[in-house]
């Protein structure tokens, strides 16, 4: 049987809604739930994927409302492709929202129900690619290396705006501990990089080349309207957490390839 640490407690969204006294007094929240978006685009795919966030963050709202002491910060994600797509442009906290694609306004509205989340302080998440090994895109993303099957996806221009899981973890900390931190703060690594450039990371790392190109048309096919996540993107720097002191562990992609693919 599964040994729970002492001072870890399950509660559920139903007990949070019934019990919300049993959150009384809690310091900080931290909100990630959201439907995964890497799935085909149907249009029930496209409403899950908006309604879970939208869920989400007014059940975060209504449970601070219920809280007697409400916590000092809420940190809710969201997500950099709220800046719209470009190849030229670069992008920080202070960059308007460019409503562009399906994306993009799943976070503008996102964004605006985590606005009705009434605390002392409040940060958006605006989360980019996320490298981990265990779960998300990137084991997807190695696998074609793996078989000597790697290459540029479309015109490999399109700009990639990630960040280590582990250096994801430490922001959202530091975001938490930080009191002069609140509104927007791009979760991204400092060098964003080109589909190209990622993938060449990847080959160099693993000892694999780098040769095979997918050509844009066969990823719609086989993708939909999914396939943006991978032909298209922007390059977002985390403008607000590097003033702020914040240290990133994998700042650049090979630094981040040699931890991730155990180089």
């Amino acid at each position: 049987m599964e040994q729970k640490h002492p001072k870890l407690h399950v509660i559920t969204w139903e007990d949070m809604a019934s019990k919300p006294e049993r959150l009384e007094g809690v310091d900080a929240i931290v909100n990630l739930a959201g439907e995964s978006i890497n799935q085909r685009w149907t249009d029930d795919a496209k409403e899950r994927i908006l309604k879970s966030r939208l869920d989400a963050a007014d059940r975060i709202a209504k449970l601070v409302r219920a809280l007697q002491r409400k916590p000092a910060v809420v940190v809710n994600a969201s997500g950099i492709s709220i800046y719209g797509i470009s190849e030229t442009a670069t992008f920080d906290e202070n960059s308007p929202a460019h409503i562009t694609d399906y994306l993009a306004s799943v976070v503008e509205k996102w964004e605006k129900a985590a606005d009705a989340i009434e605390v002392p302080r409040l940060v958006k998440l605006r989360v980019g690619l996320v490298l981990g090994n265990e779960e998300g895109a990137f084991p997807k993303m190695a696998m074609p290396y793996r078989f000597f099957g790697g290459g540029r996806v479309g015109s490999g221009k399109q700009w990639i705006s990630w960040i280590h899981l582990e250096d994801m973890v430490r922001l959202i900390t530091f975001c938490i501990d930080n009191k002069l931190i609140e509104g927007p703060v791009n979760a991204s690594a400092p060098e964003p990089v080109t589909n190209d450039h990622f993938g060449r990371a990847i080959g160099r790392t693993m000892g694999r080349p780098h040769w095979f190109p997918v050509p844009a048309f066969l990823m719609k096919a086989l993708f939909g309207e999914l396939s943006v996540l991978l032909l298209e993107g922007q390059r977002g720097v985390p403008r607000k957490a590097m003033d702020a002191g914040f240290k990133f562990l994998y700042p650049d992609i090979d630094s981040a390839m040699r931890n991730l693919l155990g180089k």
